[in-house]
């Protein structure tokens, strides 16, 4: 068991290594091993498999443990979370809501007299009670079929894929813009793609270090500052951050930047705030977050918010979210002010999200009202009720060797992206939301690793998605009606179903997945920390991806 374990471990090294640009020749021999280590780990899994347990998958007899836990534990009620729209208008109804497991914990500390009053049983139930559970019932009966046609539905499902040829590197972000699809590349492009045709409509070169982060600003401010360009006013902006320390504004109907803004920082996350006037959010390799006027494009403040690099800054209403390499998330309220308009409001360190996975570690988040989906290239989606500091996790992969680089909400989907590094296979799972129940899996064959997603849906409503790593790929959901043979595998894995939405109660799993990522045999390891300290204290996640 100790040499899958070994091997497991190297793969997810290797994988790693994969995304670097610049390779020493050691490094270029263990990528060249890297058929032959998941030849080998293939080969003791079928040794070690036996008809209770597969160890290649489970790990040490973990999973039978858990696998009993699930059994064991009454069903969890889905979560009653209110969309994103109305969660600052029901504050406390969503606290409640979103933390069942603290509540249960008081109800059973401080409702004794209670629990003794019912069972005495001296008066009979009321009727508004009987009444309210009827109606509780009857709610849950119309959810739990909701659920199932919408299950149903994605079984079915089909879609066309499309391969966005143009990039020399790997892509590390995308959005979308009305028909368009624009991506930021390790090559230092940025470029723009016309979905119907599947062709490249503009090549925006610029940026002389790897495009990380992209952001699109809403159309009401692309109008003022096409307005004051004396531009059209349909015109539309794009933002791209870079590690030449660079945030340019584009205009893509001319394909021209219009606006540079020099951090003095790598910028390595960033994203639009549409509160009064507008502000720009960069995070840099270093930890710092800034904020930047959309009027005067001027910096409105900068804080030394998180120990490594910032990896992802994502803004909801008044609210800014930001996460880290160590697997820190703070959580910042604008004041829509001129000067230092974040306030931070939380802040959860990596010991609290059990997100850590060092100075090479990569965080994504997605918010949703009181809760973060969190994405740590683990076999998890972790879930932060950030109000709180209550952590859940979601099994997005029924292997350890699983790994999670993204998440992105889509109407009342949750996508998480899965890898699994011992064979190289790779899919989307799509969960339902508020609930975050498992619906399906997504693949085809020799599907690369998803490192960003983006989505929108057309007038019909359908489904078009972008995803980008290896290659860029654009989804396109196919009618249900008539013969058409969809590109995309659509299956149910039964391990996902049965365990989904786990409590951190227990994080033993999670604590032996994190060692298993630090390799201490590893004899590069300490020439990459002299080589990190010689650089100056730069992230080193940043000079993982984008070296």
């Amino acid at each position: 068991m100790g040499e899958v374990r070994k091997l497991q471990k190297k793969l997810r090294q290797i994988e790693n290594l994969e995304i670097k640009i610049s390779l020493t020749p050691e490094e270029r021999f263990k990528i060249s091993r890297k058929a032959e280590l998941r030849s080998r780990l293939a080969e003791l899994q079928l040794q070690l498999s036996g008809p209770q347990q597969t160890l290649g998958i489970v790990g040490d007899g973990k999973k039978e443990k858990m696998k009993r836990q699930v059994e064991d534990a009454p069903e969890a009620l889905p979560s009653q979370t209110p969309p994103a729209s109305k969660i600052l208008k029901g504050e406390e109804q969503s606290k409640a809501q979103a933390t069942p497991a603290p509540a249960a914990r008081q109800r059973e500390r401080g409702g004794g007299a209670e629990i003794g009053r019912r069972r005495e049983g001296t008066e009979p139930a009321n009727v508004s009670d009987q009444c309210r559970d009827a109606d509780n019932e009857q709610h849950l009966r119309q959810e739990e079929a909701e659920f199932t046609s919408l299950k149903a539905s994605w079984e079915k499902a089909r879609f066309r894929l499309r391969l966005l040829e143009g990039h020399n590197d790997i892509v590390t972000c995308v959005v979308a813009v009305d028909n368009l699809v624009v991506s930021g590349s390790r090559d230092t492009t940025v470029k723009v793609w016309h979905v119907p045709t599947a062709t490249e409509h503009k090549n925006l070169g610029g940026h002389t270090g790897g495009v990380t982060c992209l952001a699109a600003p809403p159309p009401e401010f692309c109008k003022r500052l096409a307005w004051s360009l004396s531009l059209s006013d349909k015109e539309r902006f794009i933002l791209s951050g870079s590690a030449d320390c660079n945030v340019k504004i584009w205009a893509l109907s001319i394909g021209q930047c219009v606006k540079s803004i020099y951090t003095f920082n790598a910028v390595t996350a960033l994203c639009f705030v549409p509160e009064e006037d507008g502000y720009i959010i960069t995070g840099s390799d270093g930890g710092k977050v800034q904020a930047w006027s959309w009027h005067t494009f001027e910096n409105c403040q900068s804080i030394n918010a998180h120990q490594e690099a910032v990896t992802s800054v994502q803004s909801q209403g008044p609210l800014v979210f930001s996460g880290s390499a160590e697997g820190g998330v703070s959580v910042w309220e604008n004041r829509c002010s001129d000067r230092d308009p974040l306030r931070l409001l939380h802040h959860w360190s990596g010991q609290v999200t059990g997100c850590g996975g060092g100075p090479a570690g990569r965080l994504t988040l997605s918010p949703r009202g009181d809760r973060v989906f969190l994405a740590h290239g683990r076999a998890w989606l972790k879930i932060l009720h950030w109000r709180t500091g209550a952590m859940s996790r979601l099994t997005n992969h029924s292997s350890i060797t699983g790994v999670t680089d993204c998440a992105h909400q889509t109407g009342g989907l949750l996508i998480g992206s899965c890898y699994d590094v011992a064979n190289g296979e790779s899919s989307l799972n799509l969960f339902s939301l508020p609930q975050c129940r498992y619906l399906a899996s997504l693949t085809w064959p020799d599907a690369p690793r998803i490192l960003c997603f983006a989505a929108w849906t057309t007038g019909s409503g359908d489904h078009r998605w972008v995803t980008g790593g290896r290659d860029l790929i654009v989804w396109e959901q196919l009618p249900r009606s008539g013969k058409q043979r969809g590109d995309v595998t659509v299956r149910r894995d039964s391990r996902l179903e049965s365990c989904s939405l786990e409590s951190e109660g227990d994080s033993e799993d999670d604590e032996e997945e994190t060692d298993d990522c630090e390799d201490d045999e590893d004899e590069g390891r300490a020439g990459r920390r002299d080589s990190a300290e010689e650089d100056g204290g730069s992230g080193s996640w940043l000079r993982c991806v984008l070296q």
